[in-house]
């Protein structure tokens, strides 16, 4: 866990065990909805592929512990080529309000959690959902 306190409005995500385009997806999902520090559609790169690579993004949730922001969007399924680590810190509301919106286009489970008054870090295990595809009926 941080040491440095942060603002009550950020949440900091550390994806790991997951692909660069995968991380990309995640990142693009949580651009659409919140301020960040990393833009939609930046690219992840790694950096050594014989060793594990992170990746990191802060996302500005609130201004207001009592209003949550963020951008308009319409939730979508996102397929993932497999499951997505996710270690997700910050005040409790803001992480609340993260894991929300990465609900609506990702299966979520909580692995792991480590409490606390100002600040939780909790780790996620995302699973990309695939589009739904209409029901056929057959003729015969």
């Amino acid at each position: 866990m941080n040491l440095t306190p942060m603002p009550v409005s950020q949440v900091q995500v550390v994806l790991s065990d997951c692909s660069a385009h995968d991380a990309g997806l995640l990142f693009d999902t949580l651009c659409t909805c919140f301020s960040s520090d990393r833009c939609v559609g930046e690219e992840p790169h790694e950096a050594d592929r014989d060793r594990p690579t992170v990746w990191t993004g802060t996302f500005d949730l609130l201004d207001d512990p009592a209003h949550p922001t963020g951008h308009p969007h319409e939730p979508h399924p996102v397929p993932l080529s497999g499951p997505v680590l996710a270690d997700v810190q910050g005040s409790p509301l803001a992480v609340r309000h993260l894991r929300e919106a990465l609900e609506e286009s990702f299966t979520v489970q909580e692995v792991g959690a480590i409490p606390g008054d100002q600040e939780v870090q909790v780790q996620l295990v995302l699973e990309g959902r695939a589009a739904r595809t209409p029901f056929m009926r057959s003729s015969g």
